[in-house]
């Protein structure tokens, strides 16, 4: 997309009907997306399905979302922006439909990985309509009300999901998710100017998303089952070996590709490389953590809350997340993104190893300093280093850079949640085994969780060393709502090119 030069352009706000669409599509799929954890332990009890089998419907969420993601956007500016956000819109009223009518595991599942494909969609395509529709101080305004509005929905999702477990059951969440999303579609229609980008190559890297898809599923299906087929056994070695050939496989055809997927020779780039890890790594520890907290917070054996009293449990940890944005940027700038990227992996690292003493004995006020200190040590370490993953390329890498951080946040849910999943089943079994009661095999399961995203979280602090060349850029607007936003989306710092 070419910049364009004329003082008009320079400050274009961008249209109401395209940022109502974008906004409140973004709102809605964070929100849907943070509340499915809160719902499980209820669609469990309604299908007869366990909640290690339902698991699936976090990790097949992100799996096909991380496989997507850039795919979307590149058939956005291909086949045209609107269009494709409309399609997304379209499958995700789908996708909510076929869930909510859903009597059985399998049709649940279906329906959130049919949902990943359609969420990624829509904040792909969204933020790409946004860009277009403005430019400069009116574009940064534009990326900065989304950014808000999904950082709000990943906010409240727990809490609305709770309500509507009490109110209307879980499938009014996606009653009523499928119909903003259909009242997206008219404003979209008649309201949002279509775009493409004319410069960009037709061919569209389906191999590579495949081949996304070749190497995760396998890896989070051996992460998930090794439990119980054992780490030498057969299928987990054979899902290993899989899983490195797709990698493999995807390396080569992204060399080969005329439009790639994921350009390499950014990987070259030693800040974007420790920007995308830092981005990994938050996004696994936290949606495992919040995976794990609203099924032991509901758990007979643990406090046996209600969903809407696990939603308001979970508060403290995405309120502090928020409180601390306005303070992560200027913070960033006075001590530099390496130094408050380790911090924050710091702070995280002891928020989690506070959680690995936990035991039958703590109510629920054990819980909150531990996961306030880790939840504010995320957010600091995640702010920079979402904003440092496009400031650190070149003006016409920015897409690509923004693909690539996108693509690591979902593959970091999805593969950190199936191992701290497993880490917990396998321990709490082992301690049944031993004669424990289910309330101290539950805690040793959680604590041994925990032990596992604190190393997690302490290997997020070596990432000093990559992002050592990096300088902060002031503290603006947007790079408050970027910072406020980065548990779920990359947004660009700076204006891009309108088209």
């Amino acid at each position: 997309m070419a910049a364009t030069d004329s003082p008009v352009q320079a400050n274009r706000a961008a249209g109401l009907g395209v940022l109502l669409a974008a906004c409140v599509s973004a709102l809605v799929v964070n929100a849907n997306t943070s509340a499915v954890t809160i719902l499980l332990p209820a669609i469990s009890q309604d299908v007869g399905a366990s909640v290690e089998t339902l698991q699936w419907a976090v990790t097949g969420y992100m799996l096909v979302g991380a496989a997507v993601i850039v795919t979307s956007g590149a058939l956005g500016d291909v086949f045209g922006r609107r269009r494709i956000f409309s399609l997304g819109l379209l499958l995700f009223v789908a996708s909510c439909a076929l869930i909510a009518l859903s009597s059985s595991a399998g049709g649940i599942i279906a329906g959130r990985m049919i949902q990943g494909a359609a969420g990624s969609t829509i904040l792909a395509c969204g933020m790409s309509l946004l860009s277009v529709d403005s430019a400069g101080a009116g574009q940064m305004k534009a990326i900065t009300l989304w950014g808000a509005a999904s950082a709000v929905g990943a906010a409240v999702g727990p809490l609305i999901g709770g309500v509507l477990v009490g109110s209307t059951g879980w499938q009014g969440l996606f009653w009523i998710d499928a119909a903003i999303a259909a009242l997206c579609l008219p404003l979209t229609w008649f309201w949002v100017k279509e775009s493409r980008d004319p410069d960009r190559p037709r061919e569209i890297d389906l191999l590579g998303t495949v081949l996304v898809a070749v190497a995760l599923v396998p890896l989070v299906l051996a992460l998930s089952e090794s439990g119980s087929w054992g780490w030498l056994s057969f299928p987990t070695i054979a899902c290993l070996v899989l899983s490195v050939l797709g990698g493999v496989a995807f390396v080569w055809a992204e060399r080969h590709a005329t439009a790639p997927l994921v350009d390499l020779q950014l990987l070259r780039n030693r800040v974007l490389v420790g920007a995308t890890i830092a981005i990994l790594l938050v996004a696994g520890v936290i949606n495992a953590l919040m995976y794990l907290l609203s099924l032991y917070f509901q758990d007979p054996d643990g406090f046996g809350m209600s969903a809407l009293q696990a939603g308001l449990a979970t508060l403290p940890a995405a309120a502090a997340m928020i409180a601390v944005t306005p303070v992560i940027t200027p913070l960033a700038v006075k001590l530099g993104p390496r130094y408050a990227v380790a911090i924050g992996f710091g702070l995280a690292t002891a928020g989690f190893a506070a959680l690995v003493f936990v035991s039958p004995s703590w109510g629920y006020g054990a819980f909150v300093l531990p996961l306030i200190v880790l939840s504010v040590g995320l957010g600091l370490a995640n702010g920079p280093a979402s904003s440092a993953s496009t400031s650190a390329v070149d003006q016409d890498q920015v897409g690509q850079a923004s693909g690539i951080s996108n693509m690591a946040r979902y593959v970091g849910g999805s593969l950190a949640v199936a191992a701290a999943a497993t880490v917990s089943t396998a321990v709490s079994n082992g301690r049944t085994v031993d004669g424990a009661s289910p309330a101290d095999a539950l805690t040793s399961g959680l604590a041994g969780a925990a032990l596992l995203l604190a190393l997690m979280s302490a290997g997020g602090v070596a990432l000093v060393l990559l992002l050592r060349r990096h300088r902060a850029e002031p503290a603006t607007a947007v790079q408050l709502a970027a910072a406020a936003a980065a548990t779920s989306h990359t947004i660009p710092t700076r204006p891009t090119g309108g088209a």
